[in-house]
Formats: C-alpha cells, sequence, structure tokens
C-alpha cells in the first residue's frame, strides 16, 4: 500500500464500501461527538468523512490536534446510514473508518479559519497567502486559470499560431509606463529593463519570417494598483500576424474568445462579430473607452442645444470650446426627491459642479433647468431620441471635454446600478477602433503618443506630413467586455520612415528612434511584413470568468495596492556588498 494514499478525498464512493482505504490531507473540520470524532479530511481533490473511535490508541491525539494539521488516516469505507448522507459532497454517501492514523505534521493556532469565511482583512490574508490559497474559492480560482491558460495554449495552436519564449532582461523603451530596471554588474552604470511587454521582439519574429506567434507573456510595469490590475507584473496572452489586416486580428480573437468563454461560463454571449465603436463615438456616448455594454443608456451631442439656453455657465462654457451632454434615462421621473438629490452629491464628488436635469411626467416638463430654455427649445428637448413621451429624465452634463467624459461615465455607471439596468449573467464584448495616433499633454502642451508607439497611422507617412496631428487616426484598437479593456492591440507601424516621422512628431528625434529601437529599425530596413498583434490579458479573463471584482483573487501570489508582496516580504533592503557588486550607490529622499 502506498504510504501516503490509495485514494484522493474526493474519491471514495458507495461502489468501493468495505474496501481499504488510506487518505492523506489536511483536518478541514472537527465534531467531537463524545463517543465519535468525526473529521473531515481534505486535499486539493475534495473532502471525505473520517470516523476515530474512542477505543483507537490515536483517539485522544486526534482530539486534540487543531485545524489544518496534515494526516494520513487508513481504514474501511463504510456507507453513511440515509439519515446522514450529505448529497452536497461527491464523497457525501460513504465515510472512512480509521484503523490506523499518522500525524505528518501538527498545525499551530491558524491566523484566520480556513474552512469558512471569517472576515479576514486582506492584508493578513495576503501575509498568509498559502494559508488563504486553501480555502475553496481561492482555490478553484487559481485552478480556474491553469485550465483558461491551458485552453488558450491548445486553441492557439489549432489556429496555426507557435509559441515563443521572448527576453526578460532588455532595454528600457518609452512605452508609457514606468521601467523595473535592473543593475548591470559586467556593465557599470548601466541598467536593463524588464519588459512591460514583449513589443519589439515579436515585432522581430515576424520580420524574422515566423507567421503566427503567441506567448503567456510576463510582462512588468511599476504602476499602481487597480481593483482590475495588479502591480509590479502580470501576464498577457501576446499574439502577432504577419501580413495581417485589422480585421484578421479580430476574426482570430473572437475565434478564441466566444468558445473560451463559453467553455467556461454558462453566461449569454452572443456570436461574432463583436460590435465595433469608434474612439469618438464611444467617449461621446459613454464617456468612456470602456464601455459596459449591458448598460442600455447613452448620452446624445448637445453642445449647440445648451450653448443656446440663458444659462449663462454653459453659455460661457461652450464658447470657450466646452461640450454639451444630455442622458434620457426612461422611467426615472418617478425617483424621489432623495434620489436625485443623493446623485448630485455623487456628482460633486465626481468633481462636477453639480447635476442639472429635467423630468418628463405625462407629458409635462419639470426642472430647475427649464427656466433657462424658450418655448422652441423646450419643443426641441421634447423631441429628443429615447423621450417619446414618456415618463423620463434628461439629465445635462457641461464643460471642457476633458472634464465632461469622466462625469458621463460615472453618471452612467451610478444610474446603471441605482436603477438595476445592467443585465446581469452576460458577456458583451466590442472592439474599440480608430484610435487618435497622438494627443496633448494638458500639463506641457507638448504632442504625444496617445496608444501605442508602434502603430500605423491611418494615411501613412502622407498623413504624418500633412495632417494636424491631432486630427490623425491609428490602427489601433482595444477589446472590452462589460466595462473591462481585456487588450490594447495595433497593426504595427514595419516602415522606418514612417516610424522616424511619427517619433519625430512626439517629440523624439531621430537619434533617439536609433538609439532606443535600433534593432527594430535595421530589421525593418532589411524586408518587414506588414503585421499586427494584440495581447489581451490573461489575469483579467480570468476575472470576468471567476466572476470576481477584484484581480488579486486569480492571482496565486499578488501584491498588495503599495506593491509589496507580504508573504515573502518585498522589496526589502540588499546588503552593501550586493550594491557594490552593480556599482549602486542609494540615496534615499529626506523624510
Amino acid at each position: 500500500m502506498h504510504p501516503y494514499r490509495t485514494h484522493t478525498c474526493g474519491q471514495p464512493r458507495k461502489d468501493q464500501v468495505g474496501s481499504q482505504v488510506r487518505i492523506s490531507g489536511w483536518i478541514h473540520r472537527k465534531r467531537d461527538h463524545g463517543q465519535l470524532l468525526f473529521l473531515d479530511l481534505r486535499d486539493h481533490y475534495g473532502v471525505t468523512q473520517v470516523v476515530i473511535q474512542p477505543d483507537k490508541g490515536f483517539f485522544d491525539q486526534a482530539t486534540h490536534l487543531k485545524p489544518e494539521s496534515v494526516v494520513t488516516v487508513t481504514g474501511t469505507l463504510v456507507a453513511r446510514s440515509p439519515e446522514t448522507v450529505n448529497p452536497k459532497m461527491p464523497t457525501g454517501e460513504v465515510e472512512l473508518v480509521a484503523d490506523e492514523f499518522t500525524v505528518q505534521s501538527q498545525a499551530d493556532t491558524l491566523p484566520f479559519q480556513v474552512a469558512e469565511d471569517d472576515g479576514t482583512g486582506e492584508a493578513l490574508r495576503l501575509k498568509y497567502r498559502f494559508l488563504d490559497l486553501r480555502r475553496e474559492k481561492l482555490h478553484m480560482n487559481v485552478m480556474l486559470r491553469s485550465r483558461i491558460i491551458s485552453s488558450i495554449r491548445r486553441r492557439m495552436t489549432e489556429m496555426g499560431f507557435a509559441e515563443f519564449q521572448t527576453p526578460i532582461l532588455t532595454s528600457s523603451s518609452p512605452e508609457g509606463a514606468r521601467d523595473f530596471i535592473v543593475p548591470s554588474r559586467l556593465h557599470p552604470g548601466r541598467f536593463y529593463a524588464l519588459p512591460q511587454a514583449p513589443q519589439q521582439f515579436k515585432q522581430l519574429l515576424m520580420v524574422s519570417g515566423f507567421d503566427r506567434y503567441f506567448q503567456i507573456a510576463p510582462c512588468f510595469r511599476d504602476e499602481d494598483a487597480r481593483a482590475d490590475r495588479s502591480p509590479g507584473e502580470f501576464y498577457q496572452l501576446d499574439v502577432e500576424m504577419s501580413f495581417a489586416t485589422q480585421e484578421d486580428v479580430f476574426a482570430a480573437m473572437e475565434a478564441l474568445l466566444v468558445p473560451l468563454f463559453r467553455e467556461f461560463s454558462d453566461w449569454k454571449l452572443a456570436d461574432a462579430p463583436f460590435p465595433r465603436l469608434p474612439w469618438r463615438q464611444a467617449m461621446l456616448k459613454y464617456g468612456s473607452d470602456k464601455p459596459d455594454l449591458r448598460n442600455p443608456l447613452e448620452f446624445l451631442e448637445a453642445t449647440d442645444f445648451v450653448g443656446r439656453m440663458s444659462l449663462a455657465p454653459f453659455r460661457e462654457a461652450v464658447r470657450e470650446g466646452g461640450v454639451g451632454r444630455v442622458l434620457v434615462v426612461p422611467g426615472a421621473a418617478e425617483k424621489s426627491r432623495k434620489f436625485f438629490g443623493d446623485l448630485e452629491d455623487f456628482m460633486k464628488s465626481q468633481g462636477a459642479p453639480g447635476l442639472g436635469y429635467v423630468t418628463f411626467k405625462a407629458g409635462e416638463a419639470k426642472g430647475p433647468l427649464l427656466k433657462f430654455m424658450d418655448p422652441g427649445l423646450q419643443d426641441e428637448l421634447k423631441r429628443l431620441p429615447g423621450l417619446d413621451g414618456k415618463d423620463s429624465v434628461c439629465f445635462f452634463l457641461v464643460g471642457a471635454r476633458a472634464e465632461v467624459e469622466p462625469w458621463q461615465h460615472a453618471l452612467r455607471t451610478r444610474l446603471g446600478a441605482d436603477l438595476e439596468l445592467v443585465r446581469p449573467g452576460e458577456f458583451k464584448f466590442c472592439w474599440i477602433v480608430d484610435f487618435p495616433m497622438f494627443e496633448r499633454n494638458p500639463d506641457t502642451g507638448s504632442i504625444e503618443f496617445s496608444h501605442n508607439p508602434f502603430s500605423m497611422p491611418q494615411g501613412g507617412l502622407e498623413a504624418l506630413r500633412t495632417r494636424d496631428p491631432l486630427e490623425i487616426l491609428a490602427f489601433q484598437y482595444d477589446i472590452v467586455c462589460n466595462g473591462v479593456e481585456l487588450s490594447s492591440g495595433a497593426i504595427r507601424n514595419h516602415l522606418p520612415e514612417v516610424m522616424v516621422k511619427a517619433f519625430e512628431i512626439a517629440g523624439y528625434g531621430g537619434e533617439v528612434v536609433e538609439e532606443k529601437f535600433g534593432g527594430m529599425i535595421r530589421a525593418f530596413r532589411l524586408g518587414a511584413p506588414p503585421h499586427g498583434g494584440i495581447a489581451p490579458g490573461v489575469d483579467r479573463i480570468v476575472m470576468l470568468l471567476a466572476q470576481e471584482s477584484n484581480i488579486r483573487e486569480v492571482i496565486a501570489f499578488p501584491m498588495n495596492q503599495q506593491a509589496q508582496d507580504l508573504l515573502m516580504n518585498a522589496p526589502n533592503e540588499v546588503t552593501a556588498k550586493q550594491l557594490e557588486e552593480v556599482h549602486i550607490r542609494v540615496s534615499l529622499p529626506k523624510a
């Protein structure tokens, strides 16, 4: 007999009654009934109930063991009486009557309970993450992640993609986030960088003649944490395709994501193709390039309308280049004064000066904004799409575009939740397309890349030479699901002269391009195919399929929101000798 187990704790069944069984695992729960001791023994595969009788020499030892101690039990499998069968457990029709009992490891008093959720704070859970991972929900999330990654690999291979690995130690490049830098021992004063993404390498693979590449790639960015973003490191499904158009990339990802999500969820999901929304349209309708399309609310353009109202702040905002947006919300006219007051307070907390609105009830318009509209404007308001004589509310947001769009997103999200408009049990995907190639930095006024510096501008070199940079669109795209951005991607800029010009517009001289991206420029000068790609976030895919709102719940060993690993105590100090070897002197900020 195997020294630890003949069965896992999830295997015993009624058809094995009478057989000798040995199982090993953690003591999940204990129930002392005086004359009998019941143990729920748990391993990776499940739970089996163990019965220890008082005449056994190990009865007292087992009674005093703490939960989460590891034991091996050998005994006879018996059927439970009908009234004690547990239908919630796969092993619930049987129990193991112990003949032998071996303690493999005794547990001390636990910092928190494993068998139940006792509301332990995240800091303590992360410090004892190995213990937290024993809990069923988190354990299942990590296993779900493993199965999802296996499915992704299989499906990508079946679609003709080859898996390659790219370097972890590379050079620093301006890709939008802070690098993690690694000092070189052999080259004093020089540094490697951990890759924010395998961007340059996967493009070079296409230049090398490979046709379809993928990788479950670790990426490193020195960013602040969010609910949907882990600080420090994350994993993405990195993809690149040669001789591919934007639609080819979309088709490949849709062929992956639709069956993948259907494999791991029974939520409703429409067939491909997913809707394509131009970036400007998404910002107008939703105030966000990550719209949750389960929410049916959409804003309407109303800049001209509010500019003709007699309300001075509205007219002044439009005169200064601001925008006006109107949101029609059917059925909200019946809401209480408190509802509207709470909503206005919420918008003020988001930085808005307030929240103007007009209600329509039984065909009658009411609200403080009406007095700033002449009869013609009031009639025009009544003809807005979505009103149709229904009891509705029109909310108004006016101001600079950079202010109004976040207010739109906040208001739409809040109303979607308060009015229960977001349809549960459904995944809604969309592609956001036609991103601007450049944007103006609001602090410095300089022109910068808005998305990915390696993207092909729509119109190519001619557009870069002749058009206002802020009007140039790029072959860039995002894929969004239920308000979560899963990925950014682009058709790449594979022409050296186009790349040099694009970086020149963004303030990088030709010498900088040669220094930072010399490898790519050399490659492009020796024959590069048109190519494009994308990189959906694995952590976010798992988060959606696990129905978790926090990405740390689907990562085995995450950092906290302060980018600290509380389990391994990282980051920590290193010795003076280690610093000397890499030619580093630490200069701490003054307290």
